[in-house]
């Protein structure tokens, strides 16, 4: 039997995206990771190390150090691109633009991050919305994290022509969490002066017709983004339907308030109780108890978690480029199996509590839950100031009328090896 075929992967850049992408393609069945380059010789390029990636040297200057410090060095970035089909560029923005001459002179393709601007490569990729035409091209850029969840979502009403205008509002955590000591903001929000701020924009290279506006700022956290979004639509769209639209969209995740996941923080918490690589959250979390919808527009609040949301959409973009894979939503099932990606948290709990015992008796502990409910809902009330007090917690809908109690057991856990989410 033939070998089935596998592409030859380089990571240039192993820092926060570098290091993730690094370890997905090592968990792909149709991908080699042939090494990582980086410049530097501390911690985080050692861990590439002990995970056993052969490490090249991006810069002759490196070399010496990196191997004055006992880091096995295989050789240069030449080197590595000589013995690969595409290079993920992973380096600081601005640095990948610099090195598409090198990609070029050395025959690969290459693929850039949403640091970059679009014109890099002419392609802006979110693999959900436009894989195919991804297909074969030299080059293309996966959007940033940002530009990437407003993507998926907008994209899950816009498939049915409802998207008259979208306008969103994206607060950003002040620096990662690896540079907090050096980048942090404390005790402030700094908005971004310029409308609209460059998410808008940038989605518009993915999803052309798209009528959106964003605005931005940063906030004093390193725990992922928030964006609200406001859309107006073509019709009226009920919140059944704006639920089924959602749940029926790759990678985008219900959380719930009411659940006590009433916070970034406390669904970043659940991602490492779910035992997830690095406590990352791949999918979108929606707040499925915020969702909202008047006779003019539909209101979300989400999530996003800018040092993991790009990762699957990397690996589907190595597929589309080397030709592995022709259809985006079989690469999509591929890379969410590899991963653990999920449309479900808590799949085995996701039910509704039974509103009765059987023969029409009440279930005794409901207004308990009710109540429990309710206080979780109430955190998010904290202007002493304002006479507003939270609406109670939506009557949670009846088992067969959920999105996720109308797939099998089985769908809600698909990608969920050993039971981790």
């Amino acid at each position: 039997m033939a070998e089935k075929p596998r592409a030859r992967v380089a990571v240039n850049g192993y820092g926060v995206i570098g290091k993730r992408v690094a370890d997905a393609v090592a968990l792909q069945d149709d991908m080699e990771l042939v090494g990582v380059a980086d410049v530097v010789s501390d911690y985080r390029i050692r861990v590439a190390v002990e995970r056993g990636y052969p490490i090249y040297a991006a810069a002759d200057e490196a070399r010496p150090v990196m191997e004055a410090v006992g880091i096995p060095v295989a050789g240069s970035l030449d080197d590595l691109l000589g013995q690969v089909d595409v290079v993920l560029d992973c380096t600081p923005k601005k640095v990948g633009a610099e090195n598409r001459p090198r990609y070029q002179a050395a025959g690969v393709k290459s693929i850039w991050q949403g640091g970059e601007k679009h014109e890099v490569a002419g392609y802006s990729f979110v693999a959900q919305v436009n894989y195919e035409g991804a297909l074969g091209r030299d080059s293309a850029r996966v959007v940033s994290c940002n530009t990437t969840a407003l993507s998926r979502v907008l994209h899950a009403l816009h498939r049915h022509g409802w998207v008259k205008r979208a306008r969103a509002v994206l607060l950003r955590r002040g620096t990662d969490p690896w540079e907090s000591h050096l980048n942090g903001m404390i005790n402030t929000v700094i908005p971004e002066t310029k409308v609209p701020s460059h998410q808008g924009p940038d989605a518009q290279t993915v999803i052309p017709d798209l009528d959106i506006t964003t605005m931005a700022g940063a906030g004093p956290y390193n725990l992922s983004h928030i964006h609200f979004a406001m859309v107006e639509t073509t019709r009226p769209v009920s919140l059944d339907e704006l639920r089924d639209a959602l749940w029926d969209e790759p990678r985008i995740a219900f959380v719930r308030s009411g659940d006590g996941l009433v916070a970034l923080n406390s669904v970043v918490e659940l991602m490492r109780d779910l035992g997830r690589p690095r406590g990352d959250m791949w999918e979108v979390a929606v707040w499925e108890d915020a969702l909202a919808a008047d006779e003019r527009e539909v209101y979300l609040t989400f999530q996003v978690h800018n040092e993991s949301i790009v990762v699957p959409e990397t690996v589907d973009c190595i597929r589309a480029l080397t030709g592995l894979e022709r259809d985006g939503a079989t690469s999509i099932a591929k890379t969410d199996a590899a991963l653990g990606i999920t449309k479900a948290f808590l799949p085995r709990t996701t039910q509704p509590v039974a509103h009765v015992m059987g023969a029409g008796v009440a279930h005794p502990e409901i207004p308990a839950v009710r109540e429990r409910r309710a206080a979780f809902m109430e955190v998010g009330f904290k202007g002493s100031e304002e006479p507003t007090d939270p609406e109670p917690a939506p009557e949670p809908r009846s088992s067969s009328a959920h999105p996720s109690a109308r797939r099998s057991t089985a769908d809600q856990s698909a990608g969920t090896p050993d039971g981790k989410a």
